[in-house]
């Protein structure tokens, strides 16, 4: 009796957890049905793995509204998945979804771990808006090496604002017809003066004034 006690248990166990493995994100049921069993296995396996799912979910609703085939589907989930894995292996734990999901779209902008892991070393607050600066520059054109030399220039200095003003500096000069590395280089060399009018302001305020 105590046996059979224990393996109704045992199966009891299982069957919640295959119910609620079952029980996908409901967003999931636009995907093909062929195709939303093997994202929702790859989702899944990143909550086990203690990674943001929600990133998936949005790139897998991406590829069904741009109509791409089912295995393009699962290997762009896939991708992301080890993207974000590199992410939390460069940027250490306690790292925050927003966090992760930045650094994986720096990576594959094309910036190393090593990267993020300086990022990481410099600033003590969040980095998710460093991390997407980084990944937006690139996307505009700014090559990888000159767009984290300015990020990690800035970052442990410049407010979040700040960072976003720069990239909207840079964004607006590629625009008007400068080249890419030129625009980073001259947004940053003004974002350089803005602090060091900020730094003397603060001096002079800071200053005993003379009798």
């Amino acid at each position: 009796m105590h046996l059979l006690r224990t393996t109704s248990t045992s199966l009891l166990g299982a069957t919640l957890i295959a119910t609620a493995a079952a029980a996908q994100d409901q967003r999931l049921d636009r995907l093909d049905p062929s195709v939303r069993p093997l994202v929702a296995s790859v989702i899944d396996s990143a909550r086990a793995a203690g990674l943001p799912t929600e990133p998936l979910v949005q790139r897998a609703l991406e590829g069904a509204t741009k109509g791409a085939p089912g295995e393009v589907i699962v290997g762009a989930v896939q991708r992301l998945v080890a993207d974000l894995g590199e992410a939390r292996s460069a940027l250490g734990p306690g790292t925050t979804p927003p966090e992760l999901a930045a650094g994986a779209a720096a990576l594959r902008a094309g910036a190393g771990p090593a990267v993020l892991a300086k990022l990481r070393r410099a600033r003590s607050q969040t980095i998710t808006v460093p991390l997407a600066v980084l990944a937006d520059l690139v996307a505009s054109g700014v090559p990888v090496d000159s767009a984290a030399a300015a990020v990690l220039a800035l970052a442990s200095t410049t407010r979040d604002a700040d960072l976003v003003e720069f990239r909207r500096a840079v964004e607006r000069d590629i625009a008007l017809g400068a080249p890419p590395g030129m625009a980073v280089s001259t947004a940053a060399s003004a974002a350089y003066g803005a602090q060091g009018l900020q730094l003397d302001a603060g001096a002079r305020q800071s200053r005993p004034s003379r009798p």
